[in-house]
Order: C-alpha cells, then sequence, then structure tokens
C-alpha cells in the first residue's frame, strides 16, 4: 500500500497513479512504444532513455514521494513531460490494474529490492504476482530487463523468471538471460556508480513468449 500521506506534508503534491482501471494512454497518451521503469529513483534513466528514444513513452513508478514529486517536476522542466512521467505508487498493486493486455514493450528494474533481512520479505518488488502482472501487460516479445550488483540477487530474480511459463530467456547466448552489457543507451545512477567504482553489474533478459 502506498503511503498517504498528510495535506502539509512536503511532498503531498507527488502525481499519483490514478485510481481504478487505468490504461497507458491515460498515463501517456499518443503514439509509440511503451516502456515502464519499476523504482524510477532520481529518475536519471528516465530521462537518459528518453533522451536515447525520443520516440518511446516511458513512465517510472516510484514508491518514494520525494524522488516521485521532483523527478516529475523535472521531466516537466525539461520539456520532456509529454513523453516520460514519473508517478508515485506501488507498482506491484499499480500493475494488476494498468491495461491493455500486450500493450508494452519493455520493463526495467534496475537494482531493486535492497533489503536483506527475513522481515523485509513482503517489501520485495519482484515475486509472482509482480510477473503475472507483466506476462499479461508485455506484447509478445516484448522485453524484461533486471540488472543489480548483488550476484544473490541475479541468481534469485533470475530463477524466478525462469519458472514463469510466459517468459524465455534472451540474453547474449542462446538459451541464457546473462548480458555483459546495457543494451538501451541509457543508465540509471546506481548503474553509472557500480561502473566507476568497478562493480560487477549482473544483467539478464527475459522475452515474452508469443
Amino acid at each position: 500500500m502506498v503511503f498517504q500521506p498528510r495535506p502539509n506534508h512536503p511532498y503531498a503534491r507527488a502525481p499519483r497513479f490514478p485510481e481504478g482501471d487505468v490504461t497507458i494512454d491515460d498515463l501517456l497518451p499518443g503514439e509509440g512504444p511503451f516502456e515502464i521503469e519499476i523504482g524510477s529513483g532520481r529518475g536519471g534513466f528516465l530521462f537518459e532513455r528518453s533522451d536515447a528514444r525520443p520516440d518511446v513513452r516511458i513512465v517510472g513508478l516510484e514508491i518514494r514521494l520525494k524522488w516521485a514529486t521532483l523527478v516529475a517536476e523535472r521531466l516537466v522542466k525539461a520539456g520532456k513531460g509529454a513523453r516520460a512521467r514519473a508517478l508515485n505508487t506501488d507498482a506491484r498493486e499499480a500493475l494488476e490494474r494498468l491495461g491493455p493486455d500486450a500493450s508494452v514493450s519493455v520493463v526495467y528494474l534496475h537494482f531493486p529490492d535492497p533489503w536483506w533481512k527475513k522481515r523485509h520479505n513482503k517489501r520485495l518488488v519482484m515475486g509472482p504476482g509482480l510477473l503475472d502482472s507483466l506476462a499479461r501487460l508485455l506484447a509478445p516479445g516484448g522485453e524484461l530487463f533486471v540488472q543489480t550488483d548483488v550476484e544473490e540477487r541475479a541468481d534469485q530474480y533470475d530463477a524466478q523468471i525462469a519458472a514463469h511459463p510466459a517468459f524465455e530467456p534472451a540474453g547474449d547466448v542462446e538459451g541464457s538471460p546473462r548480458m555483459a552489457e546495457n543494451p538501451y543507451a541509457a543508465r540509471s545512477p546506481r548503474e553509472h556508480h557500480a561502473i566507476a567504482d568497478g562493480l560487477p553489474v549482473h544483467r539478464i533478459r527475459y522475452r515474452r513468449r508469443a
């Protein structure tokens, strides 16, 4: 459940994911491929992706009010508001209500789930419910791209996605989801930092089966 701020909360103005059933055109009307970033944080990937692919419509779903607010305002100020948005929501709940089916081209999860204790398991984004929503929303051939700098988490995500019948591996080598590089001409701030610090980045990509 997304935190409901008090009216005097400094980021009560955060743009929110709409209530009820929602379509991608409710979020960003227009033409062009539709992409989703789950956990858009400070918005670096949204900006870089919209620069690299101005034909794409991309929405970032961010649970933290501060970053949903600031990134949304920065996108508008930069003249990108018609093609890129940041919205405050819990992606797990929001994507259950989003449609139409088979309408999304790519879904990104950059360095998700920074919680390690068992009591935080309920907070993890990746799980069967999210994968069911993504399987429904991704068009045939649509891509699910996940990256992390924690090898254990990469193995965990790989196993979860591989177990879902809707997805097939789409990495560098046939039959494997693993990728050496990010092919989307845009990086999240965490990816930039990991590369600068010489940390390995574990990347996996799956494709929605036809």
